[in-house]
């Protein structure tokens, strides 16, 4: 069928492809998104938690850098979303508080707690009885926990409905189709071919589709992504108005070696999650990964078993070998990737749209950026012997 052809074609059109498309289409290229639902993905189970501090891994420092920043960013870009669109977020700057169930819960929140002084963030230290003051729906058992103010939240499915709405605003034109493979021309990626046999031309391609970017056909091997997905399996609960305020702030714990958290949303929603599973493409809620949330929950805050259960969902991240994400150009031109956010999606969703304009406009990635170059996985796929 006949090419239609693009400056920008952006296959995935779930929050990553969506801002990227957008900042794509503000600075003045004609964009388009290929993907049957645009809108759906990850950030469709996703809690929406803007947690750097909290979220901070040993070896995970330059990665810290980029959350940092985005995190910073995002106050002016959920206004210019909701400016523009009109649309609520349910951006929340309510703050974090991590605890600690039993005494090894308690050493291990230590160590965050060092760990994050070392990297100059702002935590504070508390005791049970304070992480009590606070959230008084709190176990009695809580042994301490971290105070973080700067970690934040959004409803990622209300910033998927405002990215879809400023994108047709900024006039991206959306195919409701698969990506069949990658189209590759004299050495250059030129555009895609859908399910249906439609050629769609571009001068440049950005592969975003999560944790399906590894899966296109025509990609050339050394240049594509390696990601991978990880289920995680996430419940929604509703707070009747007679238990309001159920929580004021995010909490989050490891219990018995598992995170679990609970963001409490301003509409009366509490998400509690995520399981974390290597099952391939399985994406089955278990009667094992709801209790378990369920348990661990109950564990930290004994009152959710009086809430409603509303919702049960099971999604799919995109793992990278290091955790970090793929941002810009690869070795073939004109393929740039944004995929393998991992755990931190919705966090850098901000800065990536911001790096992936500058790289579609430049060729190349912004400073704070560089580090996340798809180039780290394949070079020494290029490297020429001495």
């Amino acid at each position: 069928m006949s090419s239609r052809t693009s400056d920008v074609l952006v296959v995935g059109g779930g929050i990553i492809g969506l801002v990227t498309a957008w900042r794509a289409a503000q600075r003045g290229f004609a964009t388009a998104v290929v993907d049957p639902e645009p809108g759906g993905g990850a950030a469709q189970v996703a809690a929406g938690m803007l947690a750097a501090v909290t979220e901070l891994h040993y070896g995970e420092q330059t990665l810290l850098g980029l959350n940092l920043a985005s995190a910073r960013r995002y106050p002016d870009f959920a206004a210019e979303l909701t400016e523009l669109t009109g649309l609520d977020l349910g951006h929340r700057r309510c703050g974090t508080l991590a605890v600690a169930l039993d005494a090894d819960d308690r050493a291990h929140l230590r160590e965050l707690h060092a760990l994050q002084q070392q990297s100059g963030l702002e935590s504070e230290w508390l005791s049970g009885r304070e992480c009590r003051r606070l959230e008084p729906m709190l176990a009695p058992g809580v042994r301490g926990g971290l105070r973080v103010d700067g970690d934040h939240q959004i409803d990622p499915r209300r910033l998927t409905r405002a990215l879809l709405a400023a994108c047709e605003r900024a006039g991206v034109v959306f195919h409701r189709d698969w990506a069949e493979r990658l189209d590759v021309v004299r050495d250059r990626a030129a555009g895609i071919t859908t399910t249906d046999g439609t050629r769609l031309g571009a001068g440049q391609v950005v592969l975003a589709a999560g944790s399906l970017s590894g899966r296109l056909a025509g990609v050339p091997e050394a240049v594509l992504p390696p990601v991978r997905p990880v289920k995680g399996q996430v419940l929604r609960l509703t707070v009747p108005q007679r238990y309001a305020p159920f929580l004021s702030r995010t909490v989050r714990a490891v219990v018995r070696g598992s995170q679990v958290y609970l963001v409490p949303r301003e509409n009366g929603e509490l998400v509690i999650g995520a399981t974390s599973e290597e099952q391939g493409w399985d994406t089955t809620v278990t009667a094992g990964g709801v209790y378990e949330l369920l348990r661990d929950a109950h564990e930290l805050v004994p009152g959710i078993t009086e809430l409603p259960l509303t919702e049960t969902r099971a999604g799919l991240r995109p793992g990278s070998p290091d955790n970090a994400p793929l941002l810009g150009p690869t070795e073939l031109p004109g393929l740039l990737l944004a995929t393998g956010h991992y755990r931190n999606g919705v966090l850098l969703t901000p800065i990536t749209g911001d790096a992936m304009a500058h790289a579609l406009t430049t060729g190349e990635l912004p400073d704070e950026a560089r580090p996340f170059t798809p180039r780290r996985f394949t070079k020494h796929l290029t490297e020429q012997p001495a």
